[in-house]
């Protein structure tokens, strides 16, 4: 019988340890840290399939390179998990993504091994660039700046702008391309048509072996080793390309493309590429989810799974066999479907997102018009502003948080215009475990300062599609309409179709003792509570307002009539959202009243489930009962 192998993740608890060990015990490494990523996910649910494909070079880089004074940035950032592992994070792995734990992301307050916090991605070649230039600056000549950006981040016009200036800056920087072919859908666009031509070309891949036996070589040749390697780049600039080399025309040196599982090949040229000044790119091919079988075959559920039997990959269900409501995202997939049917001028839009947001119906029913533009943000709204001025009516579905990205575009592009574009904000307010660089926090606020939109948020799936039904209507205007991450209330949404007015709320529920007024999906903690309080005689008057912008001032009007005590309720940020717009009007019609702003607080809050996270800003159920009691006693 064989003897086992003495374990060696066991032994690692710092980079320190790890370049303690002999190379070719690293392929055993590679396979212990692919382990216990699997198991932990598996019960402590996150991003698996991204981070299982970077296992050999998170290695590789860490024995290389002398981190934490090299600075290493991770982009996307959920493909650091194996990085936290053996950077200190081990032992406390388990609580990542979890209320109070480690973040799913690099951070810089968490540990020193984190030079940059990377949530959105396409921004780790700036922030590395930033980095070597300062070091420049200071004469620290002989740190090292690496840069890997993966899971099609690539895409992101932020890298392209990135490129454009590091290749003139000649600064100590090493941008390593994770091509995996896909984000969270199958990457798509000119750039990954280009990377796929340079991975598969027999010719290229012959010459540029050509190159690392070069490098091979480069410690017996000492000076004339740069002489060397131009050479064989040269060549193949010359006879082999066709087509410049992209990351050459950026004045880049451009190596590889070579396999992102050989961790002993990877250390090897990473140790030689450590010895070349200026900005280079190494181009590896990875296998999103290598290692575990099931996250291979399907990439894009693997990419973030809920929990799974680690041995056989089958999703772990609940056992409660209650029918649940569908979540908002899956309601505004089959709504834009139905509407898109009776109106031909409808089109869809999505920067990379289309299974996240559920515009993947669309495109599979409808696929000449529903657009994934890559991740590009920007792109993806100012494309819509043009559709629109051809009369078109694009249906744009980003994320609250990549939203904050194209805020010139919506205002220069769209609302200045006043172009018919619909904007679908998903994933709006507190979104849960991916924590404070992804939750919707701000859109309210930031849209309400725009003129010539109208800022809108339903209480519930019906009210969604009535939302998006009244935006696709003749001489709509530019619309937004926002909603959360997760299940809505009804079972039964599927209702025909309705023209809102827009700027109209609705009175919920009448009372006496107290109004309250909310926007959103947070509206059905009001009203809960309210029911709560009417077994204890404590009579609440609840609005759901709908509408930010333009706000329903015939509703107010009748609220400061009637009430001296407010409570506005919002899933946003408190600072200029409705409690500010509640507050304004207040003051400009000369009301008086006791306001109480219930909201995301000034500042930023971290991961958690949603519910602690309500809980934590106080308006879960028990926080706004707790808040109209306060009130009333006063």
């Amino acid at each position: 019988m064989p003897e086992k192998q003495e374990e060696i993740l066991s032994k690692i608890e710092t980079p320190s340890d790890l370049r303690r060990l002999q190379t070719n015990e690293l392929p055993q490494l590679c396979e212990e840290l692919r382990q216990f990523i699997i198991d932990i996910v598996s019960t402590h649910p996150g991003h698996l399939g991204a981070s299982l494909g970077v296992v050999e070079l998170t290695v590789a880089l860490h024995y290389i390179f002398n981190t934490p004074n090299d600075k290493l940035i991770w982009d996307v950032g959920h493909q650091a998990y194996a990085h936290k592992i053996i950077t200190g994070r081990k032992n406390i792995f388990y609580t990542n993504r979890t209320y109070k734990g480690i973040s799913g992301f690099p951070k810089i307050s968490e540990s020193e091994y984190d030079p940059f916090g990377t949530g959105h991605s396409s921004t780790s070649i700036s922030a590395a660039l930033g980095m070597a230039i300062a070091s420049n600056i200071k004469d620290d000549n002989g740190r090292q700046h690496i840069a890997v950006i993966g899971d099609g981040a690539m895409t992101g016009g932020m890298a392209v702008e990135a490129l454009n200036n590091a290749g003139v800056s000649k600064s100590n920087l090493l941008v390593i391309l994770n091509d995996n072919g896909i984000s969270i859908d199958k990457n798509v666009g000119a750039i990954r048509e280009y990377l796929a031509e340079i991975t598969t070309s027999r010719t290229y891949n012959r010459v540029k072996n050509k190159i690392w036996n070069v490098l091979g070589r480069a410690s017996k040749y000492g000076p004339n080793s740069q002489k060397l390697v131009q050479q064989v780049e040269n060549a193949i600039k010359s006879t082999i390309l066709k087509k410049s080399n992209l990351f050459e025309a950026f004045n880049f040196r451009y190596f590889g493309p070579i396999d992102g599982h050989d961790v002993v090949k990877l250390t090897k040229i990473l140790k030689d590429l450590k010895r070349i000044p200026g900005p280079k790119l190494l181009h590896i091919i990875t296998t999103k989810g290598k290692g575990f079988k099931k996250a291979e075959e399907d990439q894009t559920y693997f990419h973030a799974p809920a929990a799974f039997d680690k041995d056989t990959g089958k999703v772990i269900h609940s056992h409660n066999t209650k029918k649940f409501p569908l979540k908002y995202q899956v309601v505004f997939g089959e709504t834009i479907v139905e509407l898109a049917e009776q109106n031909p001028k409808i089109l869809g839009i999505t920067p990379a997102m289309p299974t996240g947001c559920s515009l993947n119906i669309m495109m599979k029913k409808m696929p000449k018009r529903a657009f994934d533009v890559g991740i590009a943000e920007q792109h993806a709204v100012t494309f819509s502003a043009g559709l629109a001025t051809q009369g078109m009516i694009p249906f744009c579905n980003i994320y609250s948080t990549f939203m904050q990205r194209a805020y010139d575009q919506i205002i220069h592009d769209v609302a200045l215009q006043n172009l018919n574009v619909v904007f679908c904000l998903d994933r709006g307010g507190l979104v849960g475990e991916d924590g404070a660089t992804h939750h919707g926090a701000f859109d309210l606020a930031y849209l309400r300062a725009i003129p010539n939109i109208i800022v809108s948020s339903p209480i519930n799936e019906e009210f969604l599609r009535n939302l998006m039904f009244t935006a696709q209507l003749d001489n709509a205007g530019t619309f937004s309409i926002r909603y959360p991450k997760g299940k809505g209330e009804l079972k039964n949404w599927r209702k025909p179709f309705k023209k809102l007015e827009v700027g109209k709320g609705q009175l919920i529920r009448e009372g006496k003792d107290l109004a309250i007024i909310s926007i959103g999906h947070i509206g059905n903690y009001v009203i809960e509570a309210a029911k709560l309080l009417h077994n204890e005689d404590i009579s609440i008057s609840h609005y759901d307002i709908i509408f930010l912008k333009p706000i329903d001032e015939e509703l107010l009007h009748e609220v400061f009539t009637k009430f001296d005590k407010i409570i506005t309720i919002e899933d946003g940020t408190i600072i200029g959202g409705l409690g500010s717009a509640v507050l304004e009007f207040m003051a400009d019609n000369n009301y008086s009243a006791k306001v109480k702003r219930l909201g995301i607080p000034d500042r930023f809050i971290e991961q958690g489930k949603q519910i602690e996270l309500y809980s934590e800003c106080g308006f879960d159920i028990e926080g706004i009962i707790k808040t109209i009691k306060e009130m009333l006693e006063k």
